[in-house]
C-alpha cells in the first residue's frame, strides 16, 4: 500500500484504503447484528451496532494495511451465554463473510448499473477503481476470514460440520495453536509463498459469478 505513494498513485492509495475501511466495518457490524438477533446484546452497548467506521477500527490494523497491506479492525464482542440459539455462535461468524459477499454483490452490480444506464463510463478512473475495488476486497476478506485458523471467523465454523468427537479436538487444538498457525500463514505469504495471490485469483475467479447485470 504504502508504495502507491511513493509511485504517486495517490487516487488508488485512497481507493483502496476507503474500500478497506468500509469492508471492515461492514464486516464487523454484520456480526453484531446477527448477535443482537439472536439475543446477545453486548456489541449494541459497546457502540459497535454501526457501519460508522470509527468504532470498528483498530489504529495498529490500520497501519498494517497502510505499511504492510492487511490488516484487521476491533472484534466484536459477545457474550455466548445470552445466545438463544446452539446455532447462534455459527450463524454470528458466518455474518462477517456474508456481509461482505452481499457489499460485493452489491459494488460490482451497481457499477454495472451504473454503465448501462449511462451515469458512468469505462473512461471514468475514479468510480470504476472504486466499486471494483469494493467488490473484490469484499471477496478477499469473505475467503480470507473463512480460513479455520486462529481468531478468524472459519474457526467458529468448521467444528458445526465436523463430527463431535473431531471437532472438539480441533477446537483444542486451534486455541492452543491456531494463531501460531495464522501468524505463519502471513509469514509464508510475506517471504513469497503463493497464500494471498492464490485468494486473490479466487476472488477474481468469484467476481465473475456475482456479476447479474
Amino acid at each position: 500500500m504504502i508504495s502507491l505513494i511513493s509511485h504517486g498513485q495517490w487516487l488508488l492509495f485512497t481507493v483502496i484504503l476507503a474500500a478497506l475501511v468500509i469492508s471492515l466495518s461492514f464486516h464487523e457490524f454484520g456480526h453484531a447484528f446477527i448477535a443482537l438477533r439472536f439475543g446477545d446484546d453486548t456489541a449494541r452497548r459497546a457502540g459497535r451496532l454501526t457501519v460508522n467506521p470509527m468504532p470498528h477500527i483498530d489504529p495498529l490494523g490500520l497501519l498494517m494495511v497502510v505499511f504492510v497491506g492487511f490488516g484487521y479492525a476491533k472484534p466484536v464482542p459477545t457474550n455466548p451465554r445470552l445466545f438463544n440459539s446452539r446455532y447462534a455462535e455459527l450463524l454470528v461468524a458466518a455474518a462477517g463473510p456474508a456481509m461482505n459477499l452481499l457489499l460485493a454483490v452489491i459494488s460490482i452490480n451497481a457499477y454495472l448499473l451504473a454503465l448501462k444506464w449511462g451515469w458512468v463510463s469505462f473512461t471514468d478512473p475514479g468510480p470504476k477503481l472504486f466499486f471494483i475495488y469494493l467488490a473484490q476486497i469484499n471477496l478477499l476478506l469473505m475467503i480470507f476470514n473463512l480460513l479455520p485458523v486462529g481468531a478468524l471467523d472459519g474457526h467458529y465454523i468448521l467444528p458445526y460440520f465436523l463430527p463431535r468427537r473431531l471437532s472438539q479436538a480441533y477446537r483444542q487444538y486451534n486455541a492452543r495453536y491456531g494463531n501460531i498457525a495464522l501468524l505463519v500463514l502471513v509469514g509464508l505469504a510475506i517471504v513469497g509463498v503463493p497464500i494471498f495471490s492464490t485468494i486473490i485469483n479466487i476472488s477474481e475467479g468469484l467476481l465473475q459469478w456475482i456479476a447479474f447485470i
